[in-house]
């Protein structure tokens, strides 16, 4: 057994790792990428993010409570949908938040669940310290697939209608017509998790792993931890693709085998067109104040002065 010698990181180890993504938001302001700003404040999230969640899970795990893990795991859950929802989709269907949450509970519990209790051995399986970062580890995954697979299918109904309504009035059911496009959205969404496996051990080191063998366990037993959580990952992220890709596409094409492109929206979240509008409001509001209008004055009149002086 490796002993754990790990060092007590503090905040100063914190800013010091910031450090690399200002080097990134540098790299983008010396090549004019325009992604600098994104990628403050995207640190920013993530220092309060998991600041938050750090204290959260510190109790969650300090109390060993099964209704404190049920709160977390479902938690999670939503954000996830509404990250799925909201971030990761270009456009959304009707009712898409509650289908999408819906996939997500689906694929992600079980599976966690029955993962946890039999391919880790775990009992009872809601251990905080094993199940939360599990649970959390498999709804990232199963994020990015949703997305994957939902911008493609929203894609060809927005690019190749004509295709799918070719397959339609020459008699095929929804089920005919949803299946090609169904089977390449899937496809895709799985390839990321594919490869993942494909290069796992011999050229990357998963976080998993790592964070268990700093954390005191033997190599091979990090090693076994991580194969079992990969194929779970795999399981979960292909069973909640393929229910948000059901909702999706028994959305688009209903049962009367109607294509309904009326029932996709590509604008902004309506918070997020909220969050704009005031954004412009207040903008507009400091460029209306006096000591502003003052600044464009006198730079009028000192302009007014140089072309005099010209003549």
């Amino acid at each position: 057994m490796i002993e754990n010698s790990s060092p007590t990181l503090t905040w100063t180890n914190v800013f010091i790792g910031l450090l690399f993504i200002l080097f990134d938001a540098l790299l983008s302001l010396v090549l004019g990428l325009g992604i600098g700003g994104s990628l403050v404040v995207a640190a920013a999230r993530c220092i309060i993010q998991l600041s938050v969640m750090g204290l959260i899970l510190d109790r969650v795990f300090a109390s060993n409570n099964v209704w404190g893990v049920i709160g977390i795991a479902a938690l999670l859950n939503l954000l996830g949908a509404f990250e799925a929802t909201y971030n990761k989709s270009k456009r959304r269907f009707t009712n898409m938040f509650p289908l999408i949450l819906a996939s997500m509970l689906s694929g992600t519990v079980p599976i966690s669940v029955l993962g946890t209790r039999y391919a880790m051995s775990q009992n009872p399986f809601w251990k905080p310290d094993q199940y939360v970062p599990i649970i959390g580890m498999i709804l990232g995954n199963a994020i990015s697939s949703i997305g994957i697979g939902l911008n493609t299918v929203h894609k060809e109904f927005t690019e190749n209608k004509d295709k799918i309504e070719t397959y339609l009035a020459f008699g095929a059911s929804r089920f005919e017509a949803c299946k090609p496009i169904g089977k390449e959205a899937l496809k895709l969404a799985l390839l990321p998790t594919v490869n993942q496996m494909s290069v796992i051990g011999l050229i990357s080191i998963p976080g998993m792993m790592t964070g268990a063998i700093v954390g005191g366990k033997s190599v091979n037993q990090a090693a076994r931890l991580q194969m079992i959580i990969m194929f779970m990952i795999s399981a979960s992220s292909a069973l909640c693709t393929l229910l948000a890709l059901f909702f999706s596409l028994t959305t688009l094409i209903d049962s009367k085998c109607r294509i309904r492109v009326d029932k996709l929206d590509s604008r902004k979240p309506l918070l997020y067109r909220y969050r704009d509008s005031a954004g412009t409001k207040i903008w507009k509001g400091i460029k209306s104040l006096k000591w502003w209008g003052r600044g464009e004055r006198g730079t009028e009149e000192e302009r007014r002065g140089l072309l005099d002086d010209s003549r």
